[in-house]
């Protein structure tokens, strides 16, 4: 990476010479420089503190040094001293501050999560996670009983404790098509327990579903071995028929139980690279943002094996 300080800058004359994708890749490296300075200098401000260098080079606070050599404002000022003194017990995520690797919003952000056991691992994935993915992960962290488990992976779609919330003002019947709406008022008037029977119903569904995800599993397989005894690659798209018994146990929401964001990707909870097949009993859909959590923790451990 270019040192922040041996950038060659064109001339003004040369800006004039630039193409809109030159400018804008010019714009997009001074930006991260300057960003990456930005964190740099924030992570000295704790030690500047601790030796009152301010006071020592004519200014009257810590939050006017920031303020008049990088336009950091008093909150975050405050924010990084907080921080610093919150994560002495926690040398990865002190490290991660005092260093400048991460942002002081995104260390706030983990701070209520992080414990001196779990601290290695929350530096990490606030290192690599984007904000919105953070914060999920984050929420994520706090739903799980015990509240922090460092070595936890995605929560288990199939786990009763992360059940998707219904919001209690929902009248399902209403929602139901009018027909199907007087064919239940009927039967219960004549004294069919429609509650057992829409359980029945679901429980065939269900069934139906783990019939079919089976039959593929095995198809998926099957393909697998026949490619690989003819020595051709796996494609990596994903069938029409297993897309569509994914919709169908899931919908179109993220498989994690407490998430309601629309499902953008399906994720291969066994790395592709490894398995080479599509197996639906190792696929999940996923929003964006589990999926780069999902992501994370895949590379954490594709590394560990390699």
């Amino acid at each position: 990476m270019t040192n922040l300080f041996t950038i060659n800058a064109p001339t003004k004359s040369s800006h004039q010479t630039l193409t809109d994708a030159q400018l804008y890749g010019l714009c997009k490296q001074y930006g991260h420089h300057a960003l990456e300075a930005r964190r740099k200098f924030i992570g000295l401000l704790p030690e500047v503190y601790k030796r009152h260098l301010y006071a020592q080079k004519g200014f009257s606070s810590i939050e006017e040094f920031a303020a008049k050599l990088a336009g950091i404002s008093e909150e975050q000022v405050r924010l990084a001293l907080r921080l610093e003194r919150k994560f002495k017990d926690k040398p990865d995520l002190k490290m991660a501050l005092t260093s400048g690797a991460v942002s002081v919003k995104k260390l706030a952000r983990v701070a209520s999560i992080a414990t001196s056991e779990n601290q290695k691992h929350i530096a990490e994935m606030a290192k690599v996670l984007p904000k919105s993915a953070l914060e999920v992960f984050v929420r994520d962290e706090k739903s799980v009983p015990g509240h922090v488990n460092p070595q936890r992976k995605l929560p288990d779609v199939n786990l009763a404790e992360n059940e998707k919330s219904v919001p209690g003002d929902i009248n399902l019947l209403a929602h139901l098509d009018v027909d199907l709406q007087k064919d239940l008022l009927e039967r219960e008037k004549k004294g069919i327990d429609i509650n057992q029977l829409l359980k029945d119903l679901l429980q065939k569904h269900d069934e139906e579903l783990a019939k079919e995800k089976q039959k593929l599993a095995k198809e998926a397989h099957a393909k697998a071995i026949e490619l690989k005894k003819h020595g051709k690659k796996p494609s990596r798209y994903i069938p029409a028929a297993i897309r569509r018994q994914l919709q169908s146990e899931h919908g179109k929401t993220c498989s994690i139980r407490t998430c309601q964001k629309p499902a953008t990707t399906i994720h291969h909870t066994q790395r592709f690279a490894l398995s080479q097949n599509h197996d639906p009993n190792f696929l999940a859909p996923l929003c964006r943002e589990h999926h780069a959590i999902a992501h994370t923790i895949d590379e954490k451990y594709f590394e560990k094996r390699r």
